[in-house]
């Protein structure tokens, strides 16, 4: 089975991996569609469909991921959260997963709400570069207890469903 994520991110390609089983799982860097922050669920679901379905077109492949962060606020409360969308499709049928939501710190939820991306936000307060293609901000939200793999995995893994549970068909 050949699969392509969306994503020239190493973090998102490892999530994949995980997900699917005895696959061939390849980057195929294509564009979301929707704003660099998506905000929103229904921009940040959009951005991993848009992915997922480029990544599918994108070569011989049996399944198309697309995977996408975001920041979202949910109703009757004004905090923001980190949120992840992942979409798998294989052009006939589309399955969607959200992973965790995570409190932003106050102090990051500013930032973003003044116009600021969560990546550089975070690489920012961490004092580090790139910290989207390691732990990510849910690793640091979470003192190391779960890492952006992890969190992206549950989304594919979830988005998955249509595909390996016969209750959807």
């Amino acid at each position: 089975m050949r699969v392509a994520v969306g994503s020239g991110n190493p973090v998102k390609r490892d999530a994949t991996e995980r997900a699917f089983d005895e696959a061939t799982v390849a980057s195929e860097s294509v564009p979301s569609g929707v704003s660099e922050q998506p905000t929103g669920h229904a921009e940040t679901r959009t951005g991993a469909e848009n992915r997922a379905v480029a990544a599918l077109d994108a070569g011989a492949y049996d399944f198309g991921v697309g995977i996408e962060g975001g920041v979202a606020s949910f109703e009757g409360s004004d905090d923001l959260f980190l949120v992840m969308w992942a979409a798998v499709t294989d052009g006939e049928t589309t399955g969607y997963g959200a992973g965790p939501s995570l409190r932003l710190p106050d102090r990051i939820a500013d930032r973003v709400r003044a116009g600021e991306e969560l990546g550089p936000v975070m690489d920012d307060v961490l004092g580090t570069e790139d910290v989207a293609k390691k732990q990510g901000a849910a690793g640091a939200f979470t003192g190391g207890r779960m890492s952006r793999t992890d969190a992206l995995e549950s989304a594919v893994t979830a988005a998955l469903a249509p595909f390996v549970s016969e209750l959807y068909r």
